[in-house]
Formats: C-alpha cells, sequence, structure tokens
C-alpha cells in the first residue's frame, strides 16, 4: 500500500469546566466531547525522504507550524523508519474555530501513517503521541464520546451521543484562546454540575436532556467579547434547536435538534452570512 486516504472530524463540546490552572502553565479541564460529521479529508502517499504538505487553504503554514507535519515528524521519530510522506489535506473544518480542526489533522497523521506503514503502534503508543502534539490530539486519535480530564488527555469512554441532527455556525470572528483563559483565571468558579447531568442523559440515550444540560465556562468570557455568539444561540433557539452551546473557546456555535428538516432550514436562514454545517453527530 503507498497511498491512504482518511478523515478528520470535528469536535463538539457537550460540556466544557476550567477547574485552574496548572503549574506548567496549562489548565485543568473537565468535559464531554464528541464528534460530527464535519470532516477534513487527508491523502497520505509514501515517498522516500522527508515530510512535504499541501491544503487547499493557501494561508495555512505547511511547515513544522502545522500540527500535520508535527505528527509526521512524530511518528517517523518513534519508529525509526526510513521514510517519508506527502500529506495532501481537503481543509472543510473552518480554522481557529474551536472545532479542533488542526487536533484532528494530527491524529488523523497519526493513525493514517501507522496504517501506511503497517507500523503497528499501540494505541496507548498514538495517544503518547497525540499528547505531545496539542491536548485534543489524544481525544480526535480515539473519537467517540468521552469524557475529557487533566489537559483533555486523560479520556474516559461514555455512552454515545445518539445520532442526532446538528448545526454548527462559525461567525467570521478570531477569539483569542490564551485570553479566554487568563480571563477566567481571574474568577472563582466552583465545578459545573452540567457534566455529570450530561453523562446521566447519555446513559439513558435522552438526547432532549443533553441538548437542555450542555454548558461552556468559555462563554461566560468569549460572548460578552463577541456579542454575535448570543445573537447566533438565541437564533438557533427561535428555530427550534433542543439546546445550543458554545464550542471550545469558540467562536463556533452549534445546536442540537430533533428533526433534520428544521436544522437545515436554521442553517439556511443565516443566508451564507456566516459558515454552516447542517449534518449530523457521529
Amino acid at each position: 500500500m503507498n497511498r491512504f486516504t482518511i478523515n478528520s472530524y470535528a469536535k463538539i463540546n457537550l460540556t466544557l469546566d476550567v477547574l485552574g490552572q496548572r503549574p506548567d502553565g496549562y489548565h485543568n479541564v473537565r468535559m464531554v466531547m464528541a464528534q460530527c460529521g464535519l470532516c477534513d479529508t487527508l491523502l497520505l502517499a509514501k515517498r522516500a525522504k522527508g515530510i512535504t504538505l499541501r491544503t487547499n487553504l493557501d494561508y495555512l503554514p505547511c511547515d513544522e507550524r502545522n500540527t500535520a507535519v508535527k505528527a509526521a515528524m512524530l511518528f517517523f521519530d518513534e519508529t525509526g523508519i526510513d521514510g517519508g510522506a506527502d500529506i495532501d489535506i481537503v481543509k472543510r473544518i473552518p480554522v481557529a474555530a474551536g472545532l479542533a480542526g488542526g487536533s484532528g489533522n494530527a491524529a488523523a497523521v497519526l493513525s493514517g501513517l501507522n496504517q501506511l506503514f503497517d507500523a503497528k503502534l499501540s494505541q496507548e503508543v498514538l495517544l503518547r503521541l497525540g499528547k505531545a502534539v496539542g491536548a485534543d490530539v489524544p481525544y480526535c486519535t480515539s473519537g467517540g464520546t468521552m469524557l475529557a480530564e487533566g489537559i483533555g488527555e486523560l479520556l474516559t469512554p461514555l455512552p454515545d451521543l445518539p445520532r442526532t441532527p446538528i448545526v454548527v455556525v462559525k461567525p467570521d470572528i478570531r477569539v483569542s484562546t490564551a485570553q479566554v483563559y487568563a480571563a477566567l483565571d481571574q474568577e472563582q468558579k466552583a465545578a459545573h454540575p452540567g457534566t455529570q447531568a450530561v453523562a446521566d442523559a447519555l446513559a439513558r440515550a435522552d438526547t432532549a436532556c443533553v441538548a437542555a444540560a450542555m454548558f461552556n465556562v468559555m462563554e461566560s468570557v468569549t460572548a460578552v467579547m463577541h456579542p454575535v455568539i448570543g445573537m447566533i444561540k438565541s437564533h438557533l433557539l427561535a428555530k427550534g434547536a433542543l439546546g445550543t452551546v458554545m464550542s471550545g473557546s469558540g467562536p463556533s456555535v452549534f445546536a442540537l435538534f430533533d428533526d433534520y428538516a428544521a436544522a437545515k432550514a436554521a442553517a439556511a436562514a443565516f443566508g451564507g452570512k456566516y459558515f454552516t454545517y447542517a449534518g449530523w453527530t457521529r
């Protein structure tokens, strides 16, 4: 096998709690993550030496600043394989959107190269390599519905979110994750009880209760900086969403629906003003 194609899927935060800053500068979090059908597609091909990266977005770096290249470098360092890879990525997940697009690309590179070169790296090793690239990469390597703790690398499987219509909306703004964390550090917050409520609702396969319990403590900062986030949420609720919440540090917002036609209509109602995706959870 000389070529391998793999998709990397957008991550959504059903819950996100920030528990405090660690001595190493990272933050401890507690969150429930899932995925939706919005995806990037990666084509991996063997080459004699070196790593090349091409994407359909000309503003993305194609060197070691890109998480996909970092992941490939770690793979070859770990395995000692004398070879290289060409990586082509068709980007559909918005960049810097709170959807772990870059982390998902890194995870797909690790998993895809492992299969392309028949390296037989264990899931444990792939998770370790992923953590070295970024906090969300271990989750993206595993996928599914997970409780994530620590900096996001301590994963506990949860019952999967039932396949549910979803709308993702990303306004055309940029959010500084560092600024959001810095603002949260100034607040004294107790752990939010909603994570357990979502986990309990998942155990009952109760999508409506999952949607009602969704939360993200980062909204208290990001939505104040960018009121458009609250406006998008209000629009989605008015269009029949069961619940809506910001993903990651934003600015993307997603909503769960009980009817796919209603989800499509809600996305279409933005009239192309923002990036929108109407589809299904995974």
